[in-house]
């Protein structure tokens, strides 16, 4: 509104597409398609970067389903008028959404539609289809867009090789995972952060410790220091494989080596106490973060209330909500469901715990024979031992999300099956 009342203002289709794109990502579907409709009242004829922008808007709703199908009913209409043909940024978009929403008969149209245009796909093509399926498991049809693009002439870069390492972590066909690995050390690429920062999760998630930290010793033979988001994924795997005094050493050398300490780091941390049924730990870590200037997030206060739930520690619960409520962070529906769900699936046993550096051992037959490590000293807070120097460390909001390794992990399936050619990642990367 401001804009269309300065002398210099002329409606733009840029600036449109724009301020579409911007309230698509914020949520605002509503106030996209009332900008859509002011662009056309003020006298521009939309084009083919508008209607992308509008179709990305979309996407960007909670109702996926019935996003896709707006979405679709945009794009044929697109493919009717002349200025507003659809352009490969426009399969991008529409090829990676329905790959996330598993429709593979509606890629498969899309393919094709691109093969008979005038459009040529590019690497962004096939790497937003391989993530799509990789994300949602589907490991069969993530192989057959690769093989198609092998044979468009399509050269994998490193966010191709990244991906399918991803895809082959998480579903724990290590075998791959190595194999694609190999292939990208072979090839003209080299590796990122990401690629070592997701073997190391996934390797972590499978309690596979001494492959993870092989992974963390190739990282240095490749000339590869680790970074914060390498840290976090190290306490993280340390905590799945219960060495959570492991973990905590790699959360002081963080915590040491920096001025700056995200506070997804922290979080990592906090998070490593909780799954090894370490409540208090996590509270006194709180404490010295508090103490120190650091303000707590929603999420920080999400994943150990569904700790502390868990533990069934009405105490440290309350004293949780009235730190939100200071704060005021007001919990929503989702978070108390997350806290019952994790209440509901807790074990009446408790996890036992392994605070040495050696590998987790075998678990006990019977529940009598698991026992709680309950240190006889507090654990040191780190931030209470950095805080005697000089310069306190500050916590900074979590970023770089896109670089670290999602979470969500599942179990392994088989992957190859007789009606699928065999692929060979060498081949793809020759």
């Amino acid at each position: 509104r401001w804009m269309q009342k300065q002398r210099w203002y002329v409606a733009d289709n840029g600036i449109y597409s724009k301020l579409i794109s911007v309230m698509g990502r914020k949520g605002q579907i509503r106030m996209a398609m009332w900008l859509f409709s002011q662009m056309r009242n003020s006298g521009c004829k939309p084009d083919t970067s508008v209607y992308n922008s509008l179709i990305g808007a979309h996407l960007h709703s909670r109702d996926k389903s019935k996003a896709l199908v707006k979405a679709l009913g945009y794009f044929d209409k697109m493919k009717g008028m002349e200025r507003c043909q659809p352009n490969i940024v426009t399969y991008n978009i529409l090829l990676r959404a329905c790959a996330r929403a598993s429709d593979t008969k509606q890629v498969d149209i899309l393919f094709k539609d691109l093969d008979e245009s005038i459009v040529s796909p590019d690497i962004y093509t096939y790497n937003g289809v391989i993530d799509g399926y990789g994300k949602n498991g589907m490991i069969a049809e993530m192989e057959s867009v690769l093989v198609r693009m092998k044979s468009k002439q399509c050269r994998p870069d490193v966010i191709t090789f990244n991906i399918l390492i991803d895809s082959y972590g998480r579903k724990q066909t290590f075998d791959k995972m190595e194999q694609v690995f190999k292939s990208l050390l072979r090839s003209k690429e080299r590796p990122t952060h990401p690629t070592f920062n997701s073997m190391i999760t996934n390797y972590g998630k499978a309690r596979l410790r001494e492959k993870a930290e092989s992974v963390l010793e190739k990282m240095g033979e490749l000339g590869f220091k680790p970074n914060y988001v390498t840290q976090e994924c190290l306490i993280n795997m340390y905590a799945y494989c219960d060495c959570v005094s492991k973990a905590q050493q790699i959360f002081d050398e963080l915590v040491s080596s920096q001025s700056t300490v995200p506070l997804s780091s922290l979080n990592a941390m906090l998070d490593a106490y909780c799954m090894n049924r370490l409540p208090m730990e996590a509270d006194r870590l709180l404490d010295s973060a508090i103490e120190k200037g650091v303000v707590p997030s929603a999420s920080t206060y999400k994943l150990l209330y569904k700790a502390y739930t868990r533990a069934n520690d009405k105490m440290l619960v309350q004293k949780l909500l009235q730190r939100m409520n200071k704060q005021g962070i007001v919990p929503n529906k989702k978070f108390f469901l997350d806290a019952l769900e994790a209440f509901g699936t807790s074990a009446n046993k408790p996890r036992r715990v392994q605070t040495s550096n050696s590998a987790r051992e075998s678990s006990r037959d019977s529940a009598s024979n698991l026992e709680m490590a309950s240190p006889s000293k507090p654990v040191l807070s780190t931030l209470e031992a950095v805080g005697a120097s000089k310069k306190t460390p500050r916590i900074l909001p979590n970023s770089n999300s896109a670089s670290k390794p999602d979470t969500g992990s599942e179990s392994s399936s088989e992957i190859a099956t007789s009606s699928k050619p065999e692929l060979s990642f060498s081949q793809v990367a020759s």
